[in-house]
């Protein structure tokens, strides 16, 4: 695509207000030098730090309006770039669309590609390829046009149909977790995007974007994009299970214990959960700053007795049985966490029931 300025393969950018961003002075070999850009921008996202020039706005479509599709739109809407339109399928995604962006039509994949020079792809991973070729296929992408993915496991191999066609591919991975609410987009500011493209304009470009929404982009290569992927899942997606394991044992004693004489008011209602806050908080503070050494409790002491005791208690819970449940799970931890220690044979052998 031209830009309004005349250069080729340079998107049609638009600074707030609809001037081009670009100007006269931009050099194509340089696309993000100081100054490539005009310096009297009418609105600064960085306040107090008028050095900074100023970024290009860009006409945004999203395909689809998902949890994480919604929160990054509103997050670019944030910074001065406009989502125009929204590919919204199911009836979910459509009232997320007119609640949280408003001002963006929903239209079908042909007509968000035509209008659109940042094409931002929010989908399930399995999905991700077919829309790929579809964008790649449409008679309306235009060569120059940004294609950005959010999947963690891919980089932008998957986008190579576009790239092919002209367009300028980047994946961009928040490393955060979305439920659906307005909260997720405050939850962007200062979280981590894994950026990938095929060379230092893209990279140029991800960055760019991350930055404008708060985040702090972080270079993983092709190659280490499922590794990366991984490790995210085993650290966030799995927490969640340890954690739902952890209220069902709790509540279980709780409620042996006697729900209703347990506090001091007679106030039981998601006793577990808050019991369990701010200890499992305490300790995620601990292991980021201290790495293994925060490790502590029974496995750090070398307590094989109590280790012992603690599979037999959680087998009496719901779940708490089988080659899966959550006494199981316990083990399999605990002998990770031993690793992290100089933990006695006893305890060893304790965990993998010798």
């Amino acid at each position: 695509m031209t830009s309004p300025s005349g250069d080729a393969g340079m998107p049609s950018a638009r600074r707030a207000g609809g001037d081009d961003a670009f100007g006269d002075g931009l050099h194509p070999d340089r696309p993000f030098a100081d100054e490539a850009y005009p310096r009297s921008a009418p609105t600064d996202p960085f306040p107090g730090m008028t050095n900074l020039p100023a970024p290009a706005r860009l006409t945004v479509g999203l395909i689809s309006a998902g949890r994480v599709g919604t929160a990054l739109g509103e997050a670019l809407e944030k910074a001065g770039h406009v989502v125009g339109a929204v590919v919204a399928r199911s009836p979910e995604s459509r009232g997320r669309a007119a609640r949280r962006l408003p001002d963006s039509e929903i239209l079908d994949l042909d007509e968000v590609v035509a209008r659109s020079e940042l094409l931002l792809v929010s989908v399930p991973d399995a999905a991700l390829g077919t829309v790929v070729e579809q964008i790649a296929t449409s008679e309306s992408l235009r060569p120059g046009t940004i294609v950005a993915h959010t999947a963690g496991a891919h980089g932008v191999a998957v986008l190579q149909p576009v790239a092919d066609r002209g367009g300028l591919a980047i994946a961009l991975h928040p490393a955060m977790t979305f439920v659906g609410s307005e909260d997720d987009t405050a939850r962007l500011t200062n979280a981590c995007f894994a950026i990938t493209a095929a060379d230092a304009v893209g990279e140029a470009i991800a960055s760019s974007l991350v930055l404008e929404m708060g985040g702090d982009p972080v270079r993983i290569a092709e190659a280490d994009r499922t590794l990366y992927h991984a490790a995210l899942a085993h650290g966030a997606n799995h927490l969640i299970a340890l954690i739902s394991d952890a209220v069902v044992a709790l509540n279980a004693a709780i409620d042996h214990s006697g729900r209703d004489t347990a506090t001091v008011d007679g106030h039981g209602d998601r006793l577990a959960e808050r019991i369990l806050g701010p200890l499992v908080a305490a300790s995620l503070r601990n292991v980021l700053e201290l790495g293994p050494s925060a490790l502590t409790g029974p496995v750090a002491r070398g307590d094989a007795p109590a280790v012992a005791r603690h599979l037999a208690a959680l087998r009496t819970v719901p779940g708490g049985t089988g080659p899966h449940g959550i006494a199981d799970a316990y083990r399999t931890l605990a002998r990770r966490a031993a690793d992290h220690t100089h933990a006695p044979q006893a305890l060893i052998d304790a965990l993998e029931d010798r």
